[in-house]
């Protein structure tokens, strides 16, 4: 069993299992004149500045370097566990047991989430997983990546230096790094990886893979600027040998991790198409990659059935070099994906065993999971995850622009309600973009909203929104013209998201306001939010691994800032906390972004999700953090032989 610990980015895992992904297109080629004209513009690297690195002689001779950890996500884990002492029930005692209180949640999560022991006994080695994605994979390349059906399978099948456990802790992955060393200054990363890695076509995999994708990223015309975001905080990235990559900083900033953080592309299969084709997606070749990728980690995709399927076979030569076994094995043959975008289907397919997880909804989970038709293959579990719900204003629009009327639809919207009809009252209401159990929270962060229809009427009184034809529609004129407050809200075709955004036109038709909900297929709403062609937006973010992945959301100009929000003391404090290097002054910052955010309400929050999980009973090592599960891997989760009484 391979001991690399993989976590989902659940805020995407959630977008896409709770809106349906679709399938992606096949990738047109353009035709040669935009070939050539890509050729002409090519400039690889060029948004790098000029920079001449040391030879390492003298970076090592004039250096003060500093051990850092290279760690075993699956080894932290195990002994975690460990130190708990041991699980509360038997395994059978504990597949026995129904769901129906926290006590028994907290026995099944326990026992079940125990993952294998070292020597991996009892693991069925030849399983097949059968996991369910709502849409197939719109990108093989991993710097490529997008939805979250794109990163479940790069998980799998991609090589990260850097990985966090699932307390979100950051270190070097020791199934591919030997050690890892930082300058004394902060301004310097020495990363020496094994020499035992290959791609799956064979050739090793070697530092020099390390700097031609971070010249990739950093190359204006490839284009991925969510991944640029982090990455572009390195000054330079230099392979000195096969093995030995260092890392050059701008500056010693807390995040210099997360900009280090990137998954690793073979250069010997791009170095020459990439002026022809900087979007690795239109060229034959990049074609042919994209439906038989060579990829470093533990899988690799063997089979892919648009709308139906796609199948990912362990690979040997990852845990296998020169006839010696160098890793642990992974413990799935196989994992097969199986697209059902509605999850009332999926959640039949769970039953009868055609697949072994999925994620349940609220009303799955409070009325279709509590029968002998669930328990006789399947058991569940939760857990509190940092997810959490929201409108965002497009503040681009004549509507939203003013701060009065993003307050005004916060107060008009009947949270009681919603909590209690929409999502059975097993959510908490939010109090802004960081969660109340989180460092990050202030401790004098908001309390959660109460409908107030009247501090809602008088706020847009103010701001100049007032029925003045009798209609029942507010209106104002703006640039000359007249306009009723009348707008579209769009949502992913989710029947517990278009209840919810139902109830939020219901909520602003007693205040004056015409909401039109628009439920809406997902890779729409991920080109109308990242194109800004909307006017509001239902949708769902989870946390990420550190919390300056939030500035893409709320820095001026950022590439996900979908509000088009603006704030400069907000962009200031952002910067702020990547130079912090103390993590609690640190968090003290993070504090007061979220109550100016709260302050300005770009967003109007509206709860915090929990994590819901139907899985089937063979399944062990299922845990959480709080990103979401913690166990998707090739190496926590696995399948254990009916004789096994692990």
């Amino acid at each position: 069993m391979t001991k690399h610990a993989f976590t989902i980015v659940f805020w995407l895992c959630l977008v896409c299992l709770l809106a349906g992904c679709t399938s992606s297109k096949e990738l047109p080629d353009t035709g040669g004149e935009a070939h050539q004209a890509a050729a002409a513009e090519f400039q690889f690297g060029d948004l790098v500045e000029p920079f001449d690195p040391p030879p390492l002689e003298e970076l090592d001779r004039t250096t003060e370097w500093i051990d850092r950890p290279v760690l075993d996500a699956m080894e932290r884990l195990r002994e975690h566990q460990n130190a708990q002492g041991p699980p509360p029930l038997s395994v059978e005692e504990a597949l026995a047991l129904r769901n129906d209180s926290p006590e028994a949640n907290e026995k099944i999560k326990v026992t079940l989430g125990r993952i294998a022991p070292e020597d991996g006994a009892g693991i069925d080695y030849g399983a097949t997983l059968l996991r369910i994605a709502n849409g197939d994979i719109k990108s093989t390349n991993p710097v490529l990546r997008s939805t979250s059906t794109d990163y479940e399978f790069h998980e799998l099948a991609s090589i990260n230096l850097f990985t966090t456990d699932w307390n979100l802790e950051k270190f070097a992955d020791r199934n591919y790094v030997v050690s890892w060393q930082t300058s004394r200054d902060g301004k310097m990363d020495k990363v020496v990886i094994r020499n035992d890695m290959t791609w799956s076509d064979g050739r090793p995999v070697t530092a020099h893979d390390v700097e031609f994708t971070f010249q990739l990223i950093m190359t204006e015309s490839v284009p991925i600027p969510a991944l640029r975001t982090d990455v572009q905080q390195l000054r330079w990235v230099k392979a000195y040998d096969d093995r030995t990559v260092v890392f050059f900083h701008k500056e010693p900033l807390a995040t210099n991790i997360t900009s280090m953080t990137f998954p690793l592309l073979p250069k010997h299969m791009y170095e020459g198409s990439l002026a022809e084709d900087p979007t690795m997606a239109r060229s034959p070749h990049h074609t042919r990659l994209e439906r038989a990728p060579v990829v470093g980690g533990a899988y690799e995709l063997t089979k892919r059935q648009p709308g139906q399927e796609f199948v990912l076979k362990r690979r040997e030569n990852y845990f296998m070099h020169g006839g010696k076994q160098v890793r642990d094995k992974p413990p799935f043959a196989e994992v097969r994906f199986k697209i059902i975008e509605d999850l009332n289907t999926a959640l039949l397919a769970l039953k009868s065993g055609y697949l072994d997880e999925m994620l349940i909804l609220p009303d799955q989970w409070i009325g279709q999971t509590n029968g002998d038709d669930f328990y006789r293959l399947n058991t569940k579990v939760s857990a509190v995850g940092w997810t959490d719900y929201y409108i965002v204003w497009n503040q681009q629009t004549p509507y939203f622009s003013d701060r009065r009327v993003r307050w005004a639809l916060s107060h008009a919207i009947d949270y009681k309600e919603m909590l209690q009809t929409v999502f059975y009252g097993i959510f908490d209401p939010s109090r802004g973009l960081f969660h109340p159990a989180s460092p990050m929270f202030p401790p004098d962060g908001p309390q959660p909203l109460e409908q107030d229809l009247d501090k809602a009427e008088d706020l847009l009184d103010e701001a100049g929104w007032i029925d003045t034809d009798g209609d029942g529609i507010r209106d104002k004129e703006i640039n000359g013209r007249r306009i009723p407050f009348r707008f579209t809200l769009m949502c992913h075709q989710i029947a517990m998201l278009v209840r919810l955004n139902t109830l939020v036109k219901e909520s602003l038709d007693k205040i004056g306001i015409d909401c039109i909900v628009k439920p809406t297929e997902f890779t729409v709403c991920v080109q109308s939010t990242r194109d800004k062609k909307f006017q509001a937006y239902q949708g769902v973010w989870q946390t990420g691994a550190d919390p300056s992945d939030k500035a893409n959301l709320f820095m001026t100009g950022q590439g996900r800032n979908y509000a088009s929000y603006s704030n400069a003391r907000v962009d200031d404090l952002f910067v702020k906390a990547r130079r912090e290097l103390d993590r609690d002054a640190r968090n003290r910052i993070y504090g007061e972004i979220h109550k100016l955010l709260w302050a300005d309400q770009p967003y109007t929050w509206l709860i915090y999700r929990n994590d819901f999980y139907g899985f089937n009973k063979r399944l062990r090592g299922y845990n959480f953090s709080p990103r979401g599960p913690y166990g998707f891997s090739p190496g926590i989760f696995s399948i254990y032989s009916a004789a096994s009484e692990h």
